[in-house]
């Protein structure tokens, strides 16, 4: 590695590792301050705060990782732009992408990084902070749960529009039943159930019967009122709902591929925009800072630092407006799963290099 680039890396890993050890601060304080009350009414230990804040530590570090790598690799060349060291630069010959190289680089291996606590440390620690929120908040049951798919016994999976826990009721029902080989030998189909006596009464019920070849068979039943030998409890449906925030890819995308054998395809379809929202958003620091790059160029001198502020806080905020927006077209079906989760990445890079051409 070349002096010159030795010292722009420098420059921009201390900014980098500065900055989230701040925004990582002032993260904690802030919300024990807003949470503070919560804490000191339900007697908080100072060991539960340490253990709760500790397991927050990943989820912070990867939201607050696109805007620190955008701050910092801004303020790195606005600086060298202020003591006219990028025009010495451009001068002996040096592109803009030689000059940025080193940046790239390390942002790059930010991104992998970020995409492995992404996947393998925040669904774990998002789950904690989640039941230990719960333990020190002593949250009631939630009035209604809507779009609840869980796993049963016999191999059963079980798909429920809506469920109210107060009034032990399910609505909008899918019961598929499944052989070892994950094929669906049985389907149940209700308008609502409701927990009586230990069991599941199904109302306005029709039972499905496969044959091997995925078949209906004509022994269709139909039944107004049906009690259901289904173990699965109440209390099981709220302790083993699943949430895309708490699985790994490998367990989202199993869990997509089960789903898809029953009737639930908006749950699947949105399930499907989380998961390629999993492999696109770590890479979120090298598309903004790649837009970032061309306003480090125009920095003027005497506002080199507010200058990085202004272009942070813009460049991010209509990122971010955009990707939810996309996010949101695709959760509704208005655009395919892997657009909606990719488009603002493909939008935002192709103005960046766009930008960056005309600075040439």
């Amino acid at each position: 590695m070349r002096i010159l680039e030795r010292y722009i890396l420098n420059s921009f890993l201390r900014l980098f590792f500065g900055c989230i050890l701040a925004f990582l601060f002032l993260y904690i304080i802030i919300d024990i301050f807003s949470h503070l009350d919560e804490f000191l009414r339900q007697k908080a230990t100072l060991q539960f705060l340490i253990k709760y804040y500790i397991w927050s530590l990943p989820f912070i570090f990867v939201q607050i990782t696109p805007i620190v790598c955008l701050l910092g690799g801004i303020y790195t060349l606005g600086t060298l732009n202020y003591h006219n060291e990028l025009i010495a630069m451009r001068t002996s010959g040096l592109s803009i992408f030689k000059i940025v190289r080193p940046q790239l680089i390390a942002i790059a291996i930010i991104c992998l990084f970020v995409f492995l606590v992404n996947d393998k440390i925040i669904p774990q620690s998002q789950l904690i902070t989640s039941n230990l929120k719960m333990l020190i908040e002593k949250k009631e049951k939630p009035r209604e749960i809507t779009n609840l798919s869980i796993y049963g016994t016999k191999n059963r999976l079980f798909f429920i529009n809506k469920f109210i826990p107060k009034e032990n009721r399910i609505e909008g029902i899918t019961v598929l039943e499944q052989d070892k080989n994950q094929d669906v030998r049985k389907k149940i189909v209700a308008r609502y159930g409701i927990w009586s006596d230990g069991f599941w009464h199904f109302f306005e019920s029709v039972t499905y019967y496969f044959d091997e070849s995925g078949q209906v068979q004509a022994n269709t039943q139909y039944f107004t009122e049906e009690i259901m030998d289904i173990k699965e409890g109440p209390q099981d449906l709220l302790s083993q709902r699943q949430s895309p925030e708490f699985m790994s890819i490998a367990q989202l995308n199993d869990y997509i591929r089960k789903l898809s054998f029953s009737a639930a395809t908006n749950v699947v379809e949105n399930l499907k925009v989380d998961l390629f929202q999993r492999f696109c958003f770590p890479f979120t620091s090298l598309i903004i800072f790649i837009v970032g790059i061309p306003f480090s160029f125009i920095i003027r001198r005497r506002a080199a630092f507010i200058s990085t502020i202004g272009i942070g806080i813009t460049v991010g905020f209509f990122y971010y407006v955009v990707n939810a927006v996309m996010i949101a077209f695709g959760k509704s079906g208005l655009l395919p799963a892997f657009l909606s989760a990719s488009l603002s990445h493909i939008l935002f890079l192709g103005a960046g290099l766009y930008l960056i051409h005309r600075l040439r």
